[in-house]
């Protein structure tokens, strides 16, 4: 990171709050906190008792008096009072509980959040310390954050699918020419995965269950050992309502995800659609890239491909996109400063 300027003194922080992780990035320091977006609450005390990685090992396996929330759906807060509890700790956590300065702060958030969404994610940030919150959206973050050259008067297609939405933008000139957020990304397809497993094996199963099938049988589109990669799968027999093992095959998970990667790619197809002409001349050129945790879907760049017929690009580091451009925007501040969408002070 060759970008350090006299803010990095200041170790202002750049955030990618993410539906299903929170990645921090200090600058001059890099990325140095990736943990799930989860916290469990006692609910007697009215505290919490675990944040990230230590939370989510307690979703679906707590006693009465303790839940674990996501404070973050479809990229947006649904739980202000928890999300700033969050942030709290993860600042708290980056900084190894010394009190500093008050950082300034720039936060990842979809494009197609509202304005009431925009304000309750500054809030949060000012109230968990920051002396100033500015907001960048995720599409142009991943790129910059992927490398593209955001600079130049060329276009860039970026597909950043996360936990709770997917974002396409066309970007150029340091800005969004169109983009378009649905709220279908990876947890989505983790219900898909639940309701083929109700449905088909009168199986009731797990989010993280759930999660793991996708991570280790998921894909999103045909090879040629589909057939032969499998999985024992446990849970609840619908009928008995005793514990049952099933065996699945990765075809049958792709089968179950078909419905959501549709509309991901009817977005990819309808945002084309409207790009302007010498923009998408640039795209057939220069190809789609993909970011975000669901870039990691085996196959997933071959549908795209497939059904746009445009090259397509997995990003290096697709789960860091995002904090790596906001990461890059604090270092250079001056230079990009063009690219926020909204600040708080």
């Amino acid at each position: 990171m060759g970008w350090i300027n006299r803010f990095s003194l200041s170790r202002d922080i750049g955030i990618d709050l993410g539906t299903a992780n929170t990645l921090v990035y200090i600058s001059g320091k890099g990325i140095v906190l990736q943990e799930p977006s989860v916290v469990a609450i006692d609910q007697d005390q009215k505290t919490s008792i675990a944040v990230g990685e230590e939370a989510k090992r307690m979703l679906g396996r707590t006693p009465a008096n303790v839940i674990a929330v996501r404070p973050l759906r479809d990229g947006v807060i649904a739980d202000f009072d928890t999300a700033e509890l969050m942030l709290k700790h993860f600042i708290r956590k980056v900084h190894e509980g010394k009190t500093l300065v008050s950082p300034r702060i720039v936060i990842g958030i979809p494009s197609g959040v509202t304005g009431v969404e925009r304000r309750a994610v500054m809030e949060a940030a000012a109230h968990a310390g920051a002396r100033e919150v500015r907001l960048i959206d995720e599409p142009v973050a991943a790129a910059i954050g992927a490398g593209l050259p955001m600079a130049e008067p060329t276009g860039n297609m970026i597909v950043d699918i996360g936990g709770g939405t997917t974002e396409v933008a066309v970007l150029s000139l340091q800005g969004t020419v169109l983009s378009e957020s649905v709220r279908v990304a990876g947890d989505e397809l983790n219900d898909a995965i639940t309701q083929y497993m109700k449905k088909v094996h009168n199986l009731v199963i797990g989010e993280r269950t759930a999660e793991d099938i996708k991570i280790k049988l998921g894909s999103a589109y045909p090879t040629q050992d589909d057939n032969e990669a499998t999985m024992e799968v446990r849970g609840l027999h619908l009928l008995s309502g005793l514990p049952r093992t099933v065996t699945i095959k990765s075809a049958e998970t792709r089968e179950s995800m078909t419905e959501p990667l549709s509309i991901i790619v009817e977005a990819v197809k309808r945002t084309l659609e409207r790009t302007p002409p010498e923009l998408a001349a640039d795209i057939i050129d220069r190809g789609i890239m993909l970011a975000g945790g669901g870039a990691l879907l085996n196959g997933i760049d071959t549908l795209i491909s497939h059904e746009t017929g445009i090259v397509t690009h997995i990003a290096a580091d697709p789960l860091s996109c995002v904090v790596l451009g906001t990461g890059r925007v604090l270092e250079n501040f001056k230079q990009l400063e063009r690219v926020f969408s909204g600040q708080i002070r």
